[in-house]
């Protein structure tokens, strides 16, 4: 039986299409035989409680060049018309984000499939959910008062501080006790006092990279990318210039990865990504997990197949 797909994305036509998971996705939906609906953010509204979008279905191609077609004009349609939707919109996680899954949540109560859950990616906060698992992660404060920051300073001496709601290592600094620059840095995270933000002591397993370990539907993926940092940065995204290496996830990985996993589960979340540094977890990334087209480039595994397994487990 053929599926309806919906994605809500960044513009499609703005992609880098070999690094994108979201293209690799979308590629393994069409060679499944699914009718492909896209959705900016500006498409979704809702009229007398019903959630709509104004769709246009894609052709997907692996081609940097040409990786995608329109094959309809625009329409409008109920979402609910749709057995799934991937919510793939890159954070911020502001208010607007949130707004789009209040939309799509109208769809999710008729018996759309919307992965990841709308609820669960409101619930579960990329920077706050650690907190679940404080035994897992390194020393972490998340506060507003620079005098809060200064006492975890003192006592740790070299920390990371970084904003709740950022992604591709934007905003985030590297400050060490002494550091004439941690009022203003503080100033500009907190807006003066105004806007939570967090810190963690410094692992200088960084310099080893950033490992992104993916789960599906709870489970995690054999592999893990490590994030290795350019030469003189502290940060290893791939964003920020950062390279990627492939490697067979350690036994402290595992140990994470059985902790967090039945809790994501449990909460609807399908597709998930932990950032791990040396044993220590940092992040539990939910709304829009990368990292795939890089680990299936260098490991002979489909990670979109398995999640495309799990929501059609989900479909029938």
């Amino acid at each position: 039986m053929a599926h309806s797909l919906g994605v809500v994305m960044d513009p499609i036509e703005d992609i880098t299409p070999y690094k994108d998971t979201t293209l690799a996705l979308l590629l393994e939906a069409q060679r499944r035989g699914y009718t492909i609906h896209y959705f900016t953010m500006s498409d979704l509204f809702v009229a007398d409680g019903v959630g709509y979008g104004n769709a246009r279905t894609i052709s997907v191609a692996d081609d940097n060049d040409h990786w995608f077609d329109y094959t309809s004009e625009s329409r409008i349609m109920r979402l609910a018309d749709l057995d799934t939707i991937l919510m793939r919109k890159d954070p911020p996680f502001d208010t607007e984000y949130i707004y789009a899954t209040y939309i799509l949540e109208l769809a999710e109560n008729e018996g759309t499939l919307v992965v990841n859950r709308c609820d669960a990616l409101r619930d579960v906060n990329e920077k706050m959910a650690i907190n679940r698992f404080a035994h897992l992660c390194g020393p972490t404060l998340v506060a507003r008062r620079a005098d809060a920051f200064k006492r975890f300073i003192a006592d740790h001496h070299d920390v990371v501080l970084k904003p709740l709601d950022g992604m591709g290592g934007s905003r985030i600094f590297r400050v060490t006790e002494g550091n004439d620059n941690t009022s203003v840095i503080l100033e500009v995270l907190t807006e003066h006092g105004t806007h939570y933000a967090m810190a963690q002591a410094y692992l200088p397993e960084i310099k080893d990279g950033d490992k992104r370990v993916l789960l599906v539907d709870g489970e995690p993926v054999g592999y893990a990318l490590a994030r290795v940092p350019a030469e003189g940065e502290l940060r290893g995204n791939l964003a920020a210039g950062g390279h990627g290496v492939g490697r067979e996830l350690t036994e402290g990985d595992l140990k994470i990865a059985r902790e967090v996993g039945p809790y994501v589960r449990d909460k609807g979340l399908l597709f998930v990504g932990l950032d791990v540094i040396g044993d220590k977890l940092t992040e539990i990334n939910v709304t829009s997990p990368t990292c795939v087209r890089e680990l299936e480039a260098q490991f002979d595994i489909n990670i979109c197949a398995r999640l495309f397994d799990a929501i059609e487990k989900r479909l029938h």
